[in-house]
């Protein structure tokens, strides 16, 4: 099968999770509504397009390595809504002004976030799609190669700090293909002799690792989290 080859570099990234009070939480790896978000920048899709990002998530099969482990970093924010300035509606990036919803403290009250991030890691990440449909992995390849909007890995501030395709391979499987992949580092960066990482639960079952049970998958009609997967979990020599 073809199989796509990305990496993943940025100084920061953020791969979300389950929401715990104040605290953006991040999975260790990427999760399957982030990459289809990422692959439907790269496409062009929109928010509304719902139908076709949520036929492109569940086509989505991959397995992730970090080449270099990353940092735990966590950023404090805190804001005032009361303020002046933000008491009026902001205007967006589709070209419309746009208020704030919830009830008088939402809108007013002050703000504290904790959004934790993934600080100088490179991960590879080899991925495909399943079935006949469109867009195909060689469509997919050439979106990452010219990408219709900015591609970010996880919020739009962790912005790539290298080209997101690596390259496109024949692989039986996408966990073979990680494994015939050397690492990427770069310069100045150690890479991991026994790497994490995480692979299809289908896949690898002669592997030390663990299966893990993860809620990644996005309702993008209704814009929530919703669906719950298994994959495995386990170290890879590199």
């Amino acid at each position: 099968m073809n199989v796509l080859l990305l990496r993943f570099d940025a100084p920061l990234m953020s791969f979300g999770d389950v929401i715990v009070d104040h605290h953006n939480v991040t999975d260790r790896f990427p999760r399957l509504s982030l990459l289809t978000g990422l692959f439907g920048n790269a496409l062009g899709y929109r928010h509304g397009d719902a139908e076709a990002l949520e036929a492109l998530q569940a086509r989505i099969e991959f397995a992730a390595r970090w080449d270099v482990a990353p940092t735990a970093l966590v950023d404090y924010h805190t804001v005032d809504l009361g303020q002046e300035k933000m008491k009026n509606a902001g205007w967006t990036t589709r070209g419309v002004p746009e208020h704030r919803g919830g009830g008088p403290d939402a809108k007013l009250g002050t703000h504290i976030r904790y959004r934790h991030y993934w600080a100088n890691g490179v991960m590879t990440v080899a991925m495909t799609l399943t079935g006949e449909d469109e867009p195909s992995v060689s469509t997919l390849a050439a979106a990452l190669r010219e990408p219709a909007r900015p591609l970010f890995l996880g919020r739009k501030t962790c912005l790539p700090a290298a080209p997101v395709l690596r390259a496109m391979i024949e692989a039986p499987d996408v966990l073979a293909a990680l494994q015939q992949t050397p690492p990427e580092a770069g310069a100045g960066r150690k890479v991991e002799i026994t790497a994490s990482a995480c692979w299809p639960v289908q896949l690898g079952v002669e592997l030390p690792g663990r299966v893990v049970a993860v809620y990644d998958q996005r309702d993008w009609r209704n814009q929530i989290h919703t669906g719950r997967r298994l994959r495995r979990e386990g170290l890879l020599h590199t």
